[in-house]
């Protein structure tokens, strides 16, 4: 694990389901843990770093090791309303809404993207200059901005961007991050919001 900023850690794993590496978050100062896989060490890593609290998905998605945990700490799981529906079944784990605007934790506030799913949710962490944490909606891959392949975009995948493209327009006129944090790509670690408008042109 690694500070990205004052307060916020990060660390990558390979998630064997997508064969791909992905990235999570532990927020300092109220134990929020963004979309995780056990880093090196397991939970007993985490909790020498801070004691873990609430688990904050980006989206339905991303429960990756959530529910390993929530056991070990006793701590909730929260994914926006929007996304609750695949976690309905009887064999599914306890998750808790939240809806867009929500400060969900202390120092932690989700924000809308949706479009590529109606959950998909970025949380402006209040930490250092500020920080933008992605879900699906914006990736990080070779250093460069992007959005997921088209065969992951649905019937219409230019409609999809546009959306994507408006949402985030939005976003990148705020004046309260300079940090963007990924669950698909390493971190920008200064200067994310002039690397947002450079990206949306």
């Amino acid at each position: 694990m690694d500070e990205v900023i004052d307060g916020v850690l990060h660390w990558a794993t390979f998630h064997e389901g997508i064969g791909q590496t992905v990235h999570s978050h532990l927020y300092i100062p109220s134990g929020a843990i963004f979309d995780p896989r056990l880093p090196e060490g397991g939970v007993e890593a985490l909790s020498a770093a801070a004691l873990p609290g609430d688990i904050l998905l980006s989206n339905r998605h991303h429960l990756r090791h959530a529910q390993a945990l929530a056991e070990a700490y006793g701590s909730v799981i929260r994914c926006h309303e929007a996304g609750l529906h695949a976690f309905a079944g009887d064999d599914q784990p306890d998750v808790q809404g939240f809806a867009f605007g929500d400060d969900v934790v202390p120092g932690v506030t989700a924000l809308e993207l949706g479009v590529l799913t109606p959950e998909d949710t970025v949380f402006r962490l209040d930490a250092g200059p500020g920080a933008l944490l992605f879900a699906d909606g914006l990736i990080r891959q070779d250093g460069e901005l992007m959005f997921v392949p088209d065969s992951l975009m649905g019937d219409d995948p230019e409609g999809v961007k546009r959306g994507l493209r408006e949402r985030l327009a939005v976003l990148a006129e705020r004046d309260d991050f300079d940090v963007l944090l990924f669950a698909h790509g390493e971190p920008v670690r200064e200067g994310g919001r002039g690397a947002l408008q450079t990206f949306l042109g």
